[in-house]
């Protein structure tokens, strides 16, 4: 069975809307002023974790719990995020050619969870690993093993990576021995190590795997 590994943020999934609606939601139902929000959107613009919000109350002297703030960004966040129909329909199709399908994410592992169950991704995918889980981060070979594994399987020769950053990605997936599909967005960085392919989407990505099905 080939094994189709993807990034979640930016790749399966539209982080960059959900975030900024998550806190919008947060900011209005706590009440926080502009102060707050503007740090909110500068802090966790990349990427946030459960100490973001320990930070939060100390810099602000905030009342209340870190824990259960960071259990409302999540909740917020699950809400906010989409996956479109059509990436849906793409998977279905790989995994209904035989392909294993993975997920490899830097990211909190409650978090990342949540995402993948509010977006439908659960069904389609065997196996994800966050950097949350093992506190390793791509583009670390170890979070392409952890996700391989996941899946029930191990990285072979001919196994793919997509996703849209050059550096945690393509180079890392690389560097673990996959293939990679660049998902174009990002400024390629000068000197890296080229990608196998590039795409403007995800589903052309999923297209390109299912051509070489058979390679």
């Amino acid at each position: 069975m080939r094994l189709a590994l993807f990034d979640l943020d930016g790749t399966l999934v539209d982080r960059g809307a959900a975030f900024a609606d998550a806190v919008t939601d947060l900011v209005h139902d706590h009440a926080y002023g502009p102060e707050i929000e503007r740090w909110l959107r500068t802090e966790l613009a990349d990427t946030a974790g459960r100490e973001d919000f320990v930070r939060l109350r100390d810099v602000f002297r905030l009342d209340e719990d870190p824990g259960h703030l960071w259990r409302v960004y999540v909740d917020r966040m699950a809400s906010a995020v989409t996956c479109r129909p059509a990436v849906l329909d793409s998977l279905a199709r790989l995994k209904e050619a035989g392909w294993s399908i993975g997920v490899a994410t830097n990211g909190a592992s409650d978090l990342q969870r949540a995402k993948v169950r509010a977006t439908g991704l659960a069904g389609l995918i065997d196996g994800i690993a966050a950097s949350g889980d093992i506190d390793v981060r791509k583009p670390d070979p170890r979070l392409f093993e952890l996700a391989a594994a996941r899946c029930g399987t191990q990285l072979t020769a001919g196994d793919w990576m997509t996703g849209d950053n050059p550096e945690t990605d393509i180079a890392g997936g690389t560097a673990a021995g996959l293939r990679a599909i660049w998902v174009r967005g990002r400024p390629w960085p000068e000197g890296l190590t080229a990608r196998h392919h590039a795409v403007d989407d995800v589903t052309e990505a999923v297209d390109h795997l299912l051509a070489h099905s058979l390679e």
